[in-house]
């Protein structure tokens, strides 16, 4: 197992975490110094799928500034936390180590159950997690109504995170303990189920019951995807990725003709789309 250079490391972190204090003090920054946890959130937000557009692009610079910039904000959150006296960036990393190293058995523990195919980790992952939700339940001592609820195996989800996340989520959890079609050909008929049902909205022009329908749909496009070992968010992403840079092949086209889009009629439009599809495969 590879060491890391933990005196570099170290020294880094501590450079970073000093720097934030600075911002924060007295003498920082007007706009740092006004931030709460909640006020960085859509900052947050942005900075992590940078990280993600910058992974997808395999752009290896790119991506270092990005997990930098990730980073600071990891270090953003802490310093507030540790002005109100409830955690640390120390409290951050050692907390993150404790529980990545408990949950890997099979790497730190005594390897009585070694494990040799990475498909075997998500099932063992799970298990772990399900423990440290009753264990935390039971540390809890209240008698109040939400500590008596059940344990669920829905409590670790954050329902806050981008819907088809969530959603995958949901049903790969549900699949875990067996309430799931037996392969994707189920999947398929229940899509097909869910299309008619979406025309009867239609044919019904009841928003109420379209939108529902179309969840219902897009849910079990999700749950496709799962059984077909696609990443439902990768594949959105691409597929958007891909009709943006199309679209932009178009208005690059129109622009040397002196036209915009708007300017543009529909079959023409139609026809640049069907060159740019050709074109962007070469």
């Amino acid at each position: 197992m590879k060491n890391v250079k933990k005196d570099a490391t170290g020294e880094a972190m501590q450079e970073l975490a000093q720097l934030m204090a600075n911002l924060r003090s007295e003498d920082g920054c007007p706009w740092d110094k006004k931030q709460t946890w909640k006020s960085l959130i859509p900052y947050t937000i942005e900075e992590a799928y940078e990280v993600v557009e910058a992974a997808e692009s395999n752009d290896a610079s790119s991506l270092k500034d990005e997990l930098g910039d990730l980073l600071f904000h990891v270090v953003f959150y802490s310093r507030i936390g540790e002005e109100s006296q409830q955690f640390n960036i120390e409290d951050v990393i050692r907390g993150i180590t404790e529980k990545m190293t408990r949950r890997h058995p099979h790497v730190f523990g005594e390897k009585s159950s070694s494990i040799e195919d990475a498909k075997e980790v998500p099932g063992l992952w799970e298990e772990i997690k399900r423990k440290e939700r009753e264990a935390k339940k039971e540390a809890l001592q209240c008698d109040s109504d939400d500590n008596n609820k059940p344990v669920s195996i829905f409590d670790d989800i954050n329902s806050r995170v981008p819907a088809l996340l969530w959603a995958s989520k949901v049903q790969r959890k549900m699949g875990q303990v067996g309430f799931d079609w037996a392969d994707a050909d189920g999947v398929i008929s229940k899509i097909n189920e869910e299309f008619v049902e979406l025309e009867e909205a239609r044919e019904a022009n009841d928003i109420e019951a379209m939108t529902e329908e179309i969840g219902d749909l897009l849910f079990t496009m999700v749950n496709l995807s799962r059984h077909l070992k696609i990443n439902p968010e990768t594949a959105l992403r691409q597929a958007t990725h891909k009709f943006q840079n199309r679209f932009r092949f178009m208005e690059a086209e129109l622009l040397n003709q002196g036209r915009s889009a708007q300017e543009t009629s529909l079959e023409e439009l139609e026809t640049l789309w069907q060159e740019s599809k050709v074109k962007k495969k070469k």
